[in-house]
């Protein structure tokens, strides 16, 4: 696959309103407190606040910023901004991606979600350390790659509140949908890049997405 992929338009800023809006409502937490805005997040606060607060305050950061990561036109235009943020993104991920792994080793909310909040937190600082490190290496395909399985995961904060939408929409109890949920956040994100990755080798020039 070419360095020069491409992303849909639409898909972009579709995606973008969405990382924004969720960024934006994900630091209620800021004037309602943890306890009103993320009751089901409320359990870490005695003697694991730090961590808490270390995640859900950088990571809408970072979620924030993927738009702006996965702009073509950024990157052509302005590729010393795209490289900065690119180091902030890059950082955020790194905090709250280490705050996530104690957060998931210490939620009420079962084994299986345990395991997939777990794995996610994992995969997401790798694949983001890959990206990383395809860039300083010059490995540009490779970098927008990983980069864009990071950006797969990231967008689970969006994806997770979608789906936590439509189970109290669909009336089902959180107790009994949120270990589901700490896998299909993430899941299906990734299996979309790849099947994305599959096609761009199956056909040839075809446009495909990227960061």
């Amino acid at each position: 696959m070419t360095s020069g992929i491409r992303i849909s338009p639409w898909l972009a800023w579709s995606a973008g309103i969405f990382c924004v809006l969720v960024a934006a409502a994900s630091l209620r937490f800021v004037p309602l407190g943890v306890e009103v805005s993320m009751p089901i997040m409320a359990h870490h606060l005695p003697g694991n606040a730090l961590l808490l607060y270390s995640h859900i305050a950088i990571a809408p950061l970072v979620l924030a910023l993927l738009p702006l990561q996965l702009s073509t036109r950024l990157r052509r235009r302005r590729p010393g901004l795209h490289r900065w943020l690119g180091r902030i993104y890059g950082a955020g991920i790194l905090v709250s991606g280490i705050a996530s792994i104690d957060l998931a080793l210490k939620t009420t909310a079962g084994p299986v979600a345990l395991s997939g909040f777990l794995l996610l937190a994992i995969l997401w600082l790798a694949a983001t350390g890959l990206g990383i490190a395809a860039a300083i290496r010059r490995d540009i395909a490779s970098h927008r790659r990983w980069m864009l399985r990071s950006a797969a995961m990231t967008f689970a904060a969006v994806t997770l509140r979608i789906c936590l939408g439509l189970s109290k929409v669909a009336g089902l109890p959180i107790d009994l949908v949120y270990p589901a949920i700490a896998w299909l956040c993430w899941v299906p994100n990734l299996l979309v890049v790849e099947w994305y990755f599959h096609r761009g080798r199956a056909s040839p020039g075809a446009e495909v997405l990227a960061a």
